[in-house]
């Protein structure tokens, strides 16, 4: 990061404005940036050795990128302002502009280093018409979008489920992207998440990465073993008191895709129906097929999300309006995690990475 504050102030407040030797350099940080997004096309890393340090290089490199369009942002608003002509006010000026021009990578410095490991407990009650004497007050954990490996180690795991276990849940979900890669360790993960703990068990959907890294079985089969169970287009009855709850899970669904072709038959009459699904833009069909709540992750919240004119700019906006928190459609419900763990650039930046305690209420 400090490579970057060093680079753009010189080609900002250094070097001649319209320079070629400017263009240069951003347009060499740009390419940089890109090459690193290359690696998030599935073709190109299943064709090259993911070590550590290809990873973490990746990583930075989209980093870079970001810093460079943030940079190259602020250092055209630094530019606009005129130099005034008194030398003591030029100086305060120069500074300013200095600050403007570092302010991204020292951001994104933070979004690495301190935000990205800064895991919080977050605690939202959904007030659900006609919820069941029995279900009222019914806590669920949620943990999510794990992506265990080089960026999320199991020291940060462990304190993650700690959390979970802390809010002494009925029921523990976990929805998906336990890993990022078939070079990430599920075994060690699924270890970690055999010590979740809640009264009525630890149940799970699988996520997008699960496909990526051609885990799917193998994750079903090593959770079953540790007593997770993920719902794979199939459903669970579980009894609280003399309430029944329908809990539904269902793979990946593929973005814009034909969501829940099979969503009705995982439904239950005279049941709370509770559908775990790790895209939550397959709420879309979900609400008008009268699922009761909907838990879902694969966001991150936006990971790297900007508030401006009082909304949240980010990536995930460009594919779901579901992006984080709890919506409401009818009488259908929806809580969309940011889960704890990162992809692409290592960083969180506007959306601390959590461990979600959903409590049900009567309304």
């Amino acid at each position: 990061m400090a490579i970057v504050v060093v680079c753009h102030w010189l080609l900002w407040l250094r070097v001649g404005k319209g320079s070629a030797l400017r263009a240069l350099g951003l347009g060499l940080s740009a390419l940089v940036g890109i090459v690193g997004l290359a690696f998030e096309i599935q073709w190109v890393w299943k064709r090259v050795e993911m070590t550590e340090a290809v990873r973490w290089a990746r990583g930075c490199a989209i980093a870079w990128g970001m810093c460079s369009c943030g940079t190259a942002f602020m250092g055209w608003l630094a530019g606009s302002f005129r130099r005034p002509v008194d030398p003591s006010r030029r100086k305060l000026l120069q500074a300013a502009q200095g600050a403007m021009v570092a302010a991204p990578a020292m951001v994104m410095g933070y979004g690495v280093f301190i935000s990205r490991r800064d895991i919080r407990p977050v605690e939202v009650s959904v007030g659900i018409q006609g919820l069941p004497k029995d279900l009222d007050g019914l806590r669920i954990a949620q943990v999510s979008d794990i992506h265990y490996g080089i960026y999320l180690d199991r020291q940060a795991l462990a304190g993650a489920v700690r959390m979970a276990n802390e809010f002494r849940p009925h029921l523990t979900v976990v929805t998906g992207d336990l890993i990022t890669g078939a070079h990430d360790s599920l075994d060690d993960c699924l270890s970690e998440l055999a010590q979740l703990r809640a009264d009525a068990g630890i149940y799970g959907c699988l996520g997008n990465h699960e496909i990526y890294a051609q885990c799917e079985e193998y994750a079903t089969e090593e959770a079953a073993r540790r007593g997770i169970w993920f719902l794979r287009g199939k459903n669970s009855e579980l009894r609280f008191g003399q309430a029944r709850l329908n809990l539904a899970g269902v793979d990946y669904q593929k973005m814009h895709g034909d969501y829940l072709p099979d969503g009705k038959r995982l439904q239950q009459s005279g049941a709370f129906n509770l559908l775990l699904s790790h895209n939550p833009d397959a709420f879309r069909v979900a609400a008008p097929q009268a699922w009761d709540l909907m838990l879902a992750g694969h966001t991150h919240g936006g990971q790297v999300t900007v508030e401006y004119l009082h909304q949240h700019v980010n990536f995930a906006r460009f594919f779901t309006p579901y992006v984080y928190g709890h919506y409401q459609e009818g009488k259908s419900h929806l809580f969309v995690t940011r889960g704890i763990g990162t992809v692409g650039v290592p960083a969180r930046i506007g959306a601390p990475p959590e461990v979600a305690l959903i409590k049900l209420c009567a309304t």
